[in-house]
Formats: structure tokens, C-alpha cells, sequence
């Protein structure tokens, strides 16, 4: 098969710029929006996390759809208007005045994350690299990995400088003076080609199929269990270093080495690992997010315990997310990987929902440490549980 050409590899670094924006905007940002919009709307932290979620939850529901569209039409114009959707509604949630506003908003934002994150772009790139999307997957990756070493020191930044209204505008401007562009400019259009794979066999055919095969239902509770933990951590985990004895600037800092340790867990996986089967890598990654909570409960203070917790914590995100961009195609081929990848997230992104308000909950009862040990066990559950994945698969 012919090479990739350097304007494909140019689509993977300009879409990388695109991830680190989207997921800085629509995903990170809200760590530190989240009280500015509590103390305005003079609610609890849980209503306001509520809203995110809701974000998340329609952001999974739409996941597979919008993975078959681009099978069959290609992310060109999803994503364009996607980002520009993604704009107006930034600078709309620096104008809301009540919690149905609020909720109508990030609803809206969790469309956008749909049509921009990851998995659309994993789509683009596995239509645009025949010969197999790893290696582009991976580099996208590493891009996305700056998103929170970028967005959450220049989010607080411009809330130190600004309101957190003016704070949303720079945000939105900068979603429409650079992903839009990004998007429409660069992307390729609907190809003949894509326009014949429309009349293959329909997806969601292939959706129920793989539904009934024991290995993709224990792969879906494997990844919904890894993500729970996750997205509970993306949003709370400034509040978790706190009760470690951080202060919050430290805590805002050990936050933003996480992105550095996401890249660095991806440049391992580019360089010394990418021979190695994504499901053998998948069998490592897993076991990496309980190992960092586990060192996080040892830790006290700006210790060294810290910085290991940041590595691993790190290092297994970023890889995680190779993970599951690159397995779909090993387990299932890549014909129709838009809709396979996005029936895999489609219960991901619910659980990315579920995870913050869970552990806003459980912290309304449990001290943070308690908290912590049981994310930890929830970590290590998904690792046993995408290790029966995994072997049903095989056995199958």
C-alpha cells in the first residue's frame, strides 16, 4: 500500500492543535469554571457538576451515529460545524442567568464534544490512513495530551486577569479563530469512495452482532469502569491532591504535569512498544491507574510520592487512549471503524457522565482518602475485567 503523504501527516498535526483546543475548552476548563458558576447561580457543586455530565451523557449517546456518518461522509463538515457550534456556545455559557440555561448549554456542548474529540478524529484518521491508523492515532495523541499543561494554567491565567464571563469569550474565540479553520480548511471532503462505503452493510447491523459476542460486552465493562475513574479524577482530582496536603497552587501545578506524563507515556508507546499489540498494551495500561492511586494514598504533601503518582497516573492516560483508538481495528478490522469505535464509546463517554457526579456524591459522605481507595479498586476491576475481554475474544 502507498505511503501516507506529508499533507495527511499535516491533517494529524493540525488536528492535534484542534484536540488540544476542543478538550482544553469543552473538557478541562470546567475544573476551574465550576465555582464561578456555582457562586453565580447560587447552587451546589453537585447541581453545576450535574450540567457537565449532562454534557457527557449526550456527548455518548451521539457517539455512534455520529461514528457511522463519517464512515459513510467522512468528519469534514461534522467537525467544522462542530467547532463552530463549539464557539457560540462557549461565549453563550458566559451569558447564563439560571440552571435551565446552564443545563441547555452544556447539553449543546456535549454535541460538540461528540463532533470533535477524539473519537471523530480517530474516524477521520482511520479513513485517511489505509494502511492502518496507530501510528497517527498515536501522534494525534500526544498533541491531546498537552490539553490540561495548556488550558487549565491558561484558564487560570485569564480568570486572574479577567472575570470567568470574559474568561469564556477568550475561549470561544479562540475555538473560532482556530479549530474552525482547522476543520474546514484542512479536512478531506466526501470522496466517491466514502460515498460508496454509504451503500456497505449497514453498521448498525455490525453494532448488534458485536453486542452478542461475550469479548466486546466484557471490553465494554472494562472501558466504562477505567473511564468512570478517570472522568471522576479529571474533575475532582485538584479537590483529591488537596486533601493530600497540597496547597492549590501546587495542586493546579501536579495537574498540569499529568499532560507532560500523558505525552511521555505515548512517546514510550511510539517508540519502544509500537510493535506490540494493543491488546497486549491495553493488559499493561489498565493496571497503571490503580498502581497511581495506590501511590497517591501513600503520599503526603509535595513529596516524591507526588511526582510518581503523576507518572503513573499520567503515563497510563495517555496510553489508555491509544489503546482504545488502536484495538477496535486489531479485534474487528477497520472496515467500519467509525461505527465500531463508536459503539465502544458510546458507554465510555455515559460513564465519563456518571463519573463526576458519582464522586461529587461519595464525597458528600466519604472523606477524600476513603474516596480515593475506592477508585482505586474500581481502577483494578477494569483491568480484570478487559483481561476476560481480551481471552473470550481470543476463545471465541
Amino acid at each position: 500500500m502507498p505511503s501516507p503523504t506529508p499533507r495527511a501527516w499535516l491533517i494529524v498535526c493540525a488536528l492535534g492543535v484542534a484536540q488540544i483546543i476542543s478538550w482544553g475548552s469543552y473538557f478541562y476548563a470546567f475544573a476551574l469554571l465550576m465555582q464561578p458558576l456555582q457562586q453565580q447561580l447560587e447552587t451546589s457543586q453537585a447541581v453545576v457538576v450535574g450540567a457537565f455530565s449532562l454534557a457527557l451523557l449526550v456527548a455518548g449517546l451521539l457517539s455512534a451515529p455520529i461514528g457511522r456518518w463519517i464512515d459513510q461522509h467522512g468528519g469534514h463538515a461534522l467537525m467544522s460545524w462542530g467547532s463552530l457550534a463549539g464557539a457560540a456556545l462557549l461565549a453563550l455559557l458566559s451569558q447564563v442567568q439560571s440552571l435551565l440555561q446552564l443545563y441547555l448549554v452544556w447539553a449543546g456542548l456535549g454535541a460538540v464534544m461528540a463532533a470533535t474529540l477524539y473519537d471523530p478524529a480517530f474516524a477521520v484518521l482511520a479513513r485517511l490512513f489505509k494502511e492502518g491508523p496507530r501510528k497517527a492515532i498515536t501522534v494525534l495523541t500526544l498533541f491531546g495530551g498537552f490539553a490540561s499543561t495548556v488550558f487549565w494554567p491558561l484558564t487560570q491565567g485569564l480568570l486572574d486577569t479577567l472575570d470567568w464571563r470574559q474568561t469564556l469569550w477568550v475561549l470561544a474565540a479562540i475555538n473560532l479563530l482556530l479549530c474552525v479553520p482547522i476543520h474546514a480548511l484542512l479536512l478531506p471532503r466526501a470522496t466517491p469512495a466514502g460515498r460508496h462505503a454509504a451503500t456497505a452493510a449497514p453498521p448498525r447491523t455490525r453494532w448488534r452482532e458485536l453486542l452478542k459476542r461475550p469479548g466486546f460486552a466484557w471490553l465494554c465493562a472494562a472501558f466504562t469502569a477505567n473511564t468512570l475513574v478517570f472522568s471522576a479524577l479529571a474533575v475532582h482530582l485538584l479537590t483529591l491532591l488537596g486533601s493530600r496536603g497540597l496547597s492549590p497552587s501546587q495542586a493546579a501545578w501536579v495537574g498540569a504535569l499529568i499532560g507532560p506524563m500523558q505525552v511521555l507515556g505515548r512517546v514510550l508507546e511510539f517508540v519502544f512498544l509500537g510493535q506490540v499489540r494493543p491488546s497486549r498494551l491495553g493488559a499493561l495500561t489498565l493496571w497503571l491507574l490503580p498502581a497511581s492511586l495506590a501511590v497517591l494514598l501513600l503520599a503526603e504533601g509535595a513529596s516524591p510520592w507526588i511526582a510518581l503518582f503523576a507518572l503513573l497516573y499520567g503515563a497510563g492516560n495517555g496510553m489508555m487512549t491509544i489503546v482504545r483508538g488502536a484495538l477496535p481495528a486489531e479485534l474487528y478490522g477497520r472496515e467500519q471503524y467509525g461505527a465500531i469505535n463508536g459503539a465502544l464509546a458510546t458507554p465510555v463517554l455515559l460513564s465519563k457522565a456518571a463519573g463526576p457526579v458519582l464522586a461529587a456524591w461519595l464525597l458528600g459522605w466519604l472523606a477524600p482518602l476513603p474516596l480515593i481507595g475506592v477508585l482505586a479498586a474500581l481502577g483494578a476491576v477494569a483491568a480484570l475485567l478487559f483481561a476476560q475481554a481480551i481471552t473470550s475474544h481470543r476463545t471465541k
